[in-house]
């Protein structure tokens, strides 16, 4: 009899440990993984497209003289940041999971704006207005370093080399509301045809493959070729992304 009961006790403890064992396994099953799923760098290359938009000017010795012009005009004439467009192609190379190189490729539209009026009282009532526009278009080789913040969170910074594919020059001139004046130039031959800068900036990529990203190129190079005056571009972008 006492023989019986104990083994009766010894199954029951049996399946108990057994239901613990089955419940503990059930537990790990279910529990989720630490994953930085496809808004990281842990899934291996991706490839991806990018378009946005350029908000570019120009910065340099050449341009605070034109600066120093300007304050004599009174205001009369302006120089301001000019829009463009960006789109690209890129790489990401994953380096663990929160890092990863991104090397690209896109074509760039930068330069600046010159927009003003005759800063003499006595010409006011023929409304005339000056527009000068410089338009330079480059192949932008960007080799970027990312790191990731949290899950999508990105920063981003490296060196880029842009080959400068034209460079043009617009001025246009009105007066009482009408055209009197336009003449394009083509300034590629007195311009550098690479142009070095560093760039920088942050983004976030969502696990359905889309990203936004902003940031800002710093030019290092001058971009006369003949050292007769000193510029460099400056461009703040921002783009919408898919990668796949």
């Amino acid at each position: 009899m006492r023989t019986n009961q104990l083994l009766a006790r010894l199954g029951a403890a049996a399946l108990l440990v057994s239901g613990f064992a089955t419940a503990s396994q059930a537990q790990v099953r279910r529990a989720p993984a630490p994953s930085y799923s496809s808004s990281s760098a842990t899934d291996g290359v991706k490839f991806g497209v990018r378009a946005g938009l350029n908000v570019a000017d120009l910065s340099g010795d050449a341009v605070n003289s034109f600066t120093d012009l300007t304050d004599l005009a009174n205001g009369a004439v302006n120089k301001e940041m000019k829009p463009g467009f960006y789109a690209g192609l890129y790489a990401t190379l994953p380096l663990g999971p929160r890092f990863a190189i991104e090397p690209g490729l896109g074509y760039s539209e930068k330069g600046t704006r010159l927009r003003g009026t005759i800063p003499f009282e006595q010409f006011k009532f023929i409304n005339a207005k000056l527009d000068g526009t410089a338009r330079l278009a480059y192949l932008d080789i960007p080799v970027l370093a990312k790191a990731y913040l949290t899950d999508g969170l990105y920063v981003y910074a490296g060196p880029q080399a842009s080959v400068l594919l034209s460079g043009k020059a617009r001025v246009k001139a009105s007066a009482f509301g009408f055209s009197a004046y336009q003449n394009d130039f083509d300034v590629k031959d007195q311009l550098r045809s690479v142009d070095f800068a560093v760039v920088g900036g942050l983004g976030y990529q969502f696990q359905n493959g889309f990203g936004l990203s902003a940031g800002y190129d710093y030019g290092l190079s001058s971009l006369d070729k003949n050292n007769n005056f000193d510029a460099q571009n400056r461009v703040i972008k921002a783009s919408l992304n898919y990668s796949f």
